[in-house]
């Protein structure tokens, strides 16, 4: 088991991964889907937190 699996799509063609995934009615495009959904999220600015806003905003002077 000295193999390394580098990318998704090495993963998904692995014939042990499509034993599994076909046992539970995964398709391929669907984990790509779920992958590039998360990556999509996770370049959305995040928001801060309330705190912080609260914060910012008595100090500039914008929360009177």
């Amino acid at each position: 088991m000295n193999e390394r699996i580098n990318t998704l799509d090495e993963l998904l063609n692995d014939p042990m991964v499509q034993l599994v995934m076909a046992r539970d009615r995964v398709k391929p495009d669907e984990v790509r889907l779920h992958f590039k959904r998360a990556r999509d999220r996770s370049r959305q600015p995040l928001l801060p937190p309330a705190h912080v806003v609260d914060k910012s905003c008595w100090t500039q002077k914008l929360c009177l």
